[in-house]
């Protein structure tokens, strides 16, 4: 088929699809500009404590909802413009389910993940600002996508983790109930060493217990009260430091290196 009498011949179609194209275009950006405002908006009010942090997910989620669906309502729009397109769309109908085998088969991963990111903003498991951990990977929830979920750790370095992986690992989200975690750190002393003195001289720390026994060692497990997430790693590395130069000033790590670690 010649491209020039094609186009001559369904200048109008071509002309009307690219229309219904921007005009999709068009009103996706701005129902996203609206919805951006109202979710910085809702940010704003997360920090001072007016609005919960499931409410902004939700917003943030739905606001790339609407803007996809728009965008495929154009789509849309633009191919009915074509006579073709219809018989296209009957012959698919006639083999309806070769077609969704093969679509579904293709897009499994796709629709697992938009599945699971719905799944996500209606149970919230996790929301925008928590700080939680997937695997060994620990941060805080920037964003929560419709195929994935933006982590950002204490590095600032940013995580995209697949929303059907969130949907089926275990998850650990310390600020689900209250916004402060408990400290707690391991500090090993010999195995021969007294583990009651040692449990006194660490008491002003915090919480003393006999967490482990083992040839090695005996690890104690020392908690000194919660602290707001992004404060842990340094306040637990500062209470271990505490902790090690008590015991060393007791006269109960003379001579240990601690349990070898594979």
């Amino acid at each position: 088929m010649n491209l020039g009498t094609w186009w001559t011949d369904h200048d109008e179609a071509v002309i009307a699809a690219v229309i219904a194209l921007l005009v999709a275009f068009v009103i996706a950006r701005i129902v996203d500009k609206a919805l951006s405002r109202r979710a910085e908006r809702l940010t704003q009010g997360v920090l001072r404590g007016h609005v919960s942090r499931e409410t902004e997910t939700r917003i943030r989620f739905v606001r790339r909802f609407v803007y996809a669906v728009i965008l495929l309502l154009g789509l849309v729009v633009a191919l009915s413009q074509f006579d073709g397109v219809n018989r296209i769309a009957a012959s698919l109908l006639a083999s309806g389910v070769v077609a969704a085998a093969i679509i579904g088969f293709a897009a499994r991963q796709t629709l697992a993940n938009f599945v699971a990111g719905v799944m996500l903003a209606v149970t919230q498991p996790l929301r925008v600002g928590d700080w939680v951990k997937v695997e060994d990977h620990y941060g805080v929830v920037e964003d929560v996508r419709l195929h994935y979920t933006v982590l950002r750790t204490a590095g600032e370095q940013r995580l995209l983790i697949p929303n059907e992986k969130l949907a089926s690992s275990v998850l650990q989200n310390d600020t689900l109930v209250v916004d402060t975690v408990g400290l707690e750190v391991a500090v090993w002393i010999p195995p021969g060493a007294d583990a009651t003195r040692a449990a006194e001289v660490l008491a002003e720390e915090g919480d003393v217990s006999v967490a482990e026994t083992v040839p090695e060692g005996v690890r104690l497990a020392v908690g000194g009260g919660d602290v707001p997430p992004p404060d842990r790693a340094p306040r637990e590395a500062e209470l271990r430091a505490r902790c090690h130069a008590r015991l060393r000033e007791a006269g109960l790590l003379e001579g240990f290196a601690g349990p070898e670690r594979s």
